[in-house]
């Protein structure tokens, strides 16, 4: 099914006030993590309430359950095609360190063909297309060729932990035959892909303590033990000299990878050398038998974020510190639990610890299990024939790094299946400074999210049949 030659004419007409609108979102720093941040994230989502009402969506409301408030609108109007859930986050990042953006992080600046801004990739750039698409069809057709939800999350960035309470409570609003997620990324800018795929993740923080208080380093260096130096020697145990993670059934359930996914890796355009160069990295810490793209899809990792304690500020401060902290994320695969992966840690670091500290475990939530696109969905392929048209070239197959939680958990809650249709890229530093998003790739988004309607109606609702709820 083509998409009207009328929606490609709104488009054109609409580009620029798009944009604008899409600025006026970026401006507002709807940080989740950060309770100071509450005001701006309540003001991203009353303006996006009031454009989902503007642009033609129903029963527009605010789904809360003691987090940060998910956005949700609909279109219903085409009885006995598909229903598709669209997915978004509208928070953002924290913007630290400020001192490193080449422009405020939170007044979209345009430069050599891109958008600077925090959040301008991540993920409001691609949220803001799928309603300008939506919008489209609504104004010219009067009505879209399936049946959508909108689904706009608010935490996200902070581990989406009141979203398990929302799914449960609503699952029947969001009923639905799949779930079209904005948020993700792309490999390449200008190759398409469809991710099939992404790592789960568990979170800890640990705190380890020699001794009640802080003490002088001359009077009591040498008797009480350093804490950062004792946990320095436990954070050396993580991992072998191979760059293994040494943990004790820390890779329980890991399942070697296939002839078919070994084939499907090697079938992605991707250049280790350049992978490395890019960041300012050198190969050789991990698992050196396997591959690059092995590594980052399709084995588990275990990474200490952070740790601190004592004395940092400028100058010396002769402290014998009582405590030291650190944060740990382990990326999860198919067949591992986050639970029983962060039980795995707890005990492997009780296990190295001197009997003068002592351990204190925080879970960090957010946990969430690896998610894996049933091979034979139908949305793949419709995926395929709408980014195929739009860059001219066939898609590969990908899987993300990171974690979406998004996708297990509706797979959970709701038992249907996320992919995702995203123009972010990783080299657009959407976690870091000078985050930016390609003003091509809105463009290549607005003709997608267009085209993607008609192609899940041709589809049919039958042919969703084996991948949802009876």
């Amino acid at each position: 099914m083509l998409t009207p030659a009328g929606i490609a004419g709104y488009v054109a007409a609409n580009r620029e006030r798009w944009l604008e609108g899409y600025k006026e979102l970026v401006r507002i720093p709807s940080l989740s993590a950060d309770p100071a941040r509450d005001p701006e994230l309540r003001r991203a989502a009353d303006l996006l309430l009031k454009h989902c009402a503007a642009i033609g969506l129903a029963n527009v409301q605010l789904l809360e359950e003691g987090g940060k408030p998910t956005v949700y609108a609909e279109w219903l109007g085409a009885p006995g095609a598909p229903t598709v859930v669209v997915y978004a986050h509208y928070d953002v990042q924290p913007e630290d360190p400020v001192e490193l953006w080449h422009s405020p992080p939170f007044e979209p600046t345009e430069r050599n063909g891109r958008i600077y801004a925090r959040g301008a990739s991540d993920d409001k750039a691609t949220l803001w297309i799928a309603l300008c698409a939506i919008e489209a069809w609504l104004r010219v057709e009067g009505s879209l060729p399936c049946n959508v939800k909108v689904f706009l999350e608010g935490e996200e960035e902070s581990g989406s932990a009141s979203l398990p309470a929302i799914l449960q409570k609503h699952h029947e609003l969001l009923r639905a035959d799949f779930i079209l997620s904005a948020d993700g990324g792309m490999l390449h800018a200008d190759t398409p892909d469809v991710m099939v795929a992404t790592r789960g993740i568990a979170k800890l923080e640990v705190t380890l303590r020699t001794a009640a208080k802080d003490l002088h380093s001359g009077s009591f260096g040498g008797a009480v033990a350093n804490p950062l130096a004792v946990l320095s020697r436990m954070v050396a145990t993580l991992h072998d000299m191979s760059g293994a993670v040494a943990v004790p059934g820390f890779y329980d359930g890991v399942r070697e990878p296939t002839a078919e996914q070994k084939a499907e890796l090697a079938a992605v355009p991707f250049n280790e050398g350049e992978f490395f160069a890019a960041v300012g990295a050198r190969p050789g810490a991990y698992e050196q038998s396997r591959s690059v793209l092995e590594r980052l899809w399709l084995r588990p990792t275990l990474e200490v974020n952070g740790m601190w304690g004592g004395w940092t500020g400028p100058g010396n401060k002769t402290v014998l510190p009582a405590e030291a902290h650190m944060k740990i994320t382990t990326r999860l695969v198919p067949g591992q639990h986050p639970e029983r992966v962060a039980d795995a840690i707890k005990a492997h670091l009780r296990s190295v610890c001197p009997a003068y500290a002592t351990l204190e475990f925080k879970a960090m939530g957010g946990g969430s299990p690896a998610y894996e696109v049933p091979p034979a969905h139908p949305a793949l392929n419709i995926l395929d024939r709408v980014l195929g048209d739009v860059y001219g070239k066939p898609t590969v197959r990908v899987r993300l790094g990171g974690t979406l939680p998004l996708c297990a958990l509706m797979k959970q809650f709701l038992g249907i299946d996320t992919v995702a249709m995203s123009f972010s890229t990783g080299d657009e530093d959407y976690h870091a400074p000078n985050e930016f998003f390609r003003l091509r790739s809105f463009d290549r988004g607005l003709k997608a999210w267009c085209a993607v309607f008609p192609e899940i109606a041709e589809t049919g609702a039958d042919a969703f049949a084996g991948y949802r709820p009876a």
